[in-house]
This record gives structure tokens, C-alpha cells and sequence, in this order.
């Protein structure tokens, strides 16, 4: 499981920063790669990755605001040329709005799409859980910016127990259809009448990973709910130390804020982005170094960085 950041910057891009988006890469688990927020010049940033186009299979919209949503289109036009490989349906999740302004856009400019997109919209009275799959849950939450604005909660379901292939072999189990049967959780008797017990031989449950993505929001109790033990809370941080009143103004947070969040979330770790273009590589430390006095496990990530999770 890993995170790619392919805009981390805020409201327009600039030389070191592209606008918003970033993807959560779950091939190992079911093989396809989550897009959240796609902002102008994300099919751009793509090129310079690994990704390909056709993994994507779902794409999270935070808000309506055009740093977040001017790349969608383009985006999924593209997708549409991957003639030589398989097309797949999408999944794009959003505000009440994401399916008029997509359509539209498809629509005027004479864009034909060979695969299926499922919309799902939200508004205020609809969020909490609004996705569920064997093996994850999403769910969001209403933030506090000028417009709707959702935050996203990814959990991943506990993981089964792993067996202990090299135990049973010790104990005399052939390998073959007995391990799957242990597998399973079923006792199984040898030949010679020793029985063996499949809990001593499948390790316990292993707990899933929580991913917590906030869209631009000022600072609310609703993103320390969504982070609360979040293994990973990627949090906006427009403004810096000092900046709470403008921060408030414009309905996003500061570097500090998003620390405080962190801390009181019992988060492990707290990735900074949306990041305002007047704070360049020295100013960007300080961010860092300033909010490690509330959560010490910070950092500001960069575009195209990639963090594992």
C-alpha cells in the first residue's frame, strides 16, 4: 500500500507545485490504485509516474473548487486511449455537482468514453459510510471550507491470520488439501490420531491500515474524527504559523492546526500538502519544524513523492 502525491500545492500551480491530487496505490491488495481530487495537470503528473491510467478505478472529489476538479475531464479522456488495453468502468465519488460538471464537460467538447462511469453524489445528509468492499470501508465526513467539502476515511478490513506452512510440516502434515482445511479454521486428525488444532498453527488477525485524506477545511472537530488512529492523516496546510486569522478567512488551516488535529486524533503519522506557493523549500522546513513541536511525526511532502505505508 503506498501514497503518491501528484499536486500538493494550493489554488494554482507554480513551478515546484502542481494543483491538487493524489492516488493510494492498492495493487497488492486488489490491484487498482484510488485517485483523490484531480486538479489541472494531473494526467501531466501521471506521465512521470508508474501508474497506468486503467488502474484507476475510483476517484474521490473533495470539493468543487477548481484546483481540485479542472484536471477530471482531461483526465478521463485520456483513459479512453488506452485502445490497446483492457477498458474498465470508474467510480467517481463527490459533492452533489461532480456528475453535471463531468457530463457537461464531456459533452461539449465531443468526448466519447468507451468504459462506464458509476457516479456517486453526496451531500451533507448523506455522508458516514458510503462505500463498503470485502476488503475496505470509506467513509466521509462534512469539513469546514468555503464550499462543501468532504473529508475521506479509508479503512482497510483486518487482515485473516497467516498460516504456518513450515509448523505443520514439522508436526507431520502433508501439504495438500489439510492445510487448506486448517486454513479454514478446521481441526484435522493425522493417521496416527494426533490432532491438530488449527489456531495453534494461523496467526492472530492482523489489523488494517487507516488512510485519512482532508480536503481543504479550516480547523473542525469532524477531521479529528475521521483521522482518529489514522496510520496516515493527509492534511491540508495552506498557511503556516502565524497565519490562523487569514487561514480562517479563506476556510483552510495552518500548518499547526493540522498538528493539533493529528495529536488529538491519536494519528501515527501526518503528511502536510496543499501548500501555498509563497512558502518555498526553506519556509517548508520550518512548516515541519513548527508543527513537530505539537506532532512530532510531520512532514511536507513533495510533488510525486512516494510514501509507503
Amino acid at each position: 500500500m503506498e501514497l503518491q502525491f501528484l499536486g500538493t500545492g494550493a489554488g494554482q500551480p507554480a513551478k515546484q507545485r502542481n494543483v491538487s491530487s493524489l492516488v493510494l496505490k492498492l495493487l497488492d491488495e486488489i490491484n487498482e490504485v484510488w485517485m483523490f481530487d484531480c486538479g489541472e495537470g494531473t494526467q501531466r503528473q501521471i506521465l512521470e509516474t508508474t501508474i497506468k491510467p486503467r488502474k484507476i478505478k475510483k476517484i474521490f472529489i473533495t470539493h468543487l473548487h477548481g484546483d481540485h476538479i479542472f484536471g477530471l475531464p482531461g483526465f478521463l479522456a485520456s483513459r479512453a486511449f488506452q485502445a490497446s488495453e483492457e477498458q474498465t468502468d470508474l467510480d467517481i465519488y463527490g459533492p452533489v455537482g461532480i456528475k453535471s460538471y463531468v457530463l457537461t464537460s464531456l459533452k461539449i467538447s465531443g468526448s466519447r468514453l468507451p468504459y462506464k462511469i458509476h457516479f456517486h453524489e453526496f451531500d451533507e445528509k448523506s455522508l458516514g459510510k458510503i462505500m463498503e468492499t470485502d476488503k475496505f470501508l470509506v467513509y466521509a465526513e462534512r469539513l469546514a471550507h468555503t464550499i462543501f467539502c468532504m473529508g475521506y476515511r479509508v479503512v482497510q478490513k483486518d487482515l485473516e491470520g497467516t498460516l504456518d506452512a513450515e509448523a505443520l510440516k514439522a508436526v507431520g502434515v502433508p501439504f495438500g488439501p489439510l492445510f487448506g482445511k486448517i486454513k479454514n479454521g478446521q481441526n484435522i486428525t493425522l493417521e496416527d490420531g494426533t490432532i491438530i488444532y488449527a489456531k495453534d498453527f494461523i496467526s492472530a488477525p492482523k489489523k488494517g491500515k487507516i488512510i485519512t485524506i482532508i480536503g481543504d477545511t479550516r480547523k473542525t472537530s469532524a477531521s479529528v474524527k475521521l483521522a482518529q488512529d489514522a496510520d496516515v492523516l493527509i492534511h491540508e496546510s495552506t498557511y503556516g504559523k502565524g497565519d490562523e486569522r487569514i487561514a480562517r478567512n479563506h476556510g483552510h488551516s495552518t500548518n499547526m492546526q493540522a498538528a493539533q488535529i493529528a495529536h488529538d486524533a491519536g494519528a501515527k503519522r501526518l503528511l502536510l500538502n496543499h501548500v501555498s506557493a509563497r512558502f518555498l523549500g526553506r519556509d517548508c522546513r520550518q512548516m515541519e519544524k513548527d508543527a513537530a513541536t505539537i506532532f512530532e511525526n510531520v512532514k511536507v511532502v513533495r510533488d510525486l513523492e512516494e510514501v509507503i505505508i
